[in-house]
């Protein structure tokens, strides 16, 4: 007979997944599920976009009661393990579930942090009016009225908020380095170093960072039995580093920008391209190239190499 207490676990919302505590897992590759909100204005989408920048699976403007389904998604072999969802008073008259979503979610022992973005009210009005959009919730009423109708509407979520970020006074930028720290900065990708050979006479790579010019070099095209190999012949290799000063100079241009290449994740720029250029790409461009590539990865970097222009006459 029942004393009136009810001893059942409680039940799981449907498409939660049970979580079992008999295995484990470690801190590292715990799913995580991140809740974005707050006022409109206040930087929600840039927030969600540093967060996609970090490999984040993003879903915007998601309907409360769909959290639930949502966080199934997390469960061994989906291939998600890090999941932001943002949910704000878009969603209308939805919007009002979330409290109780939020509370379903933890008894059915779904581990979630909020994250609240907000700005003061002088700040907000700027960036709508530099933007010249309504407010969702402003209505046929005054810009100012719908921000203060939606500060009521959060009181309540900003006051359960895990992390809470003012960005009255950051830069999107700002808050990208912000969102970043507050995720943690052990997911962040090391820098993706690409170097490209190209020829000049084909034109500049567009997207090089850095372009390098070793036309000072003597050019294997004008000695016979190299011209029809490219600089990853070893003979053809051998002939541009085995010039004065063609290893000195690739190894002081390694050693001078290697220190700052971490830098760019500062900057929140993870993919770094350095071109290297010749008259038409296929010799002494390859063949530095390879040999930076080397020297780069004997520093510690991940590298890739590009030989846009091998091939093209």
């Amino acid at each position: 007979m029942s004393d009136g207490a009810d001893s059942r676990p409680p039940t799981v919302p449907e498409g939660i997944p049970e979580l079992d505590e008999a295995t484990p897992v470690p801190q590292g590759e715990r799913p995580e599920l991140l809740i974005i909100s707050g006022m409109s204005g206040a930087g929600r989408s840039r927030a969600a976009a540093a967060l996609e920048d970090l490999s984040w699976y993003v879903v915007d403007n998601l309907p409360p009661r769909l959290l639930g389904a949502l966080a199934g998604m997390l469960t061994p072999g989906a291939g998600v393990r890090r999941l932001a969802a943002v949910v704000d008073v878009r969603s209308g008259a939805f919007f009002s579930e979330l409290v109780a979503v939020l509370e379903e979610l933890r008894q059915s022992g779904v581990d979630y942090r909020i994250m609240f973005l907000d700005a003061d009210d002088a700040e907000l009005v700027r960036r709508y009016e530099s933007v010249r959009r309504p407010h969702p919730l402003q209505g046929d009423g005054r810009l100012l009225e719908g921000i203060t109708a939606e500060r009521t509407m959060l009181r309540d979520l900003r006051g359960r908020a895990d992390v809470l970020i003012d960005t009255t006074s950051l830069s999107v930028h700002d808050l990208a380095r912000r969102v970043r720290e507050e995720v943690g900065t052990s997911i962040l990708r090391q820098v993706r170093l690409s170097i490209m050979s190209f020829g000049f006479k084909h034109g500049l790579p567009l997207d090089a960072d850095h372009v390098v010019d070793v036309r000072f070099l003597a050019n294997p095209y004008w000695v016979s039995e190299l011209r029809h190999l490219t600089g990853k012949d070893s003979r053809v290799s051998e002939y541009v580093l085995g010039q004065p000063d063609a290893e000195t100079f690739v190894e002081s241009y390694v050693d001078t920008l290697n220190p700052v290449i971490s830098r760019y994740l500062d900057e929140l720029k993870p993919f770094v391209t350095i071109g290297v250029g010749c008259t038409g790409g296929k010799h002494r461009s390859v063949a530095i190239t390879e040999r930076m590539a080397e020297l780069f990865r004997e520093r510690g970097q991940q590298v890739r190499t590009i030989h846009r222009d091998v091939g093209r006459d």
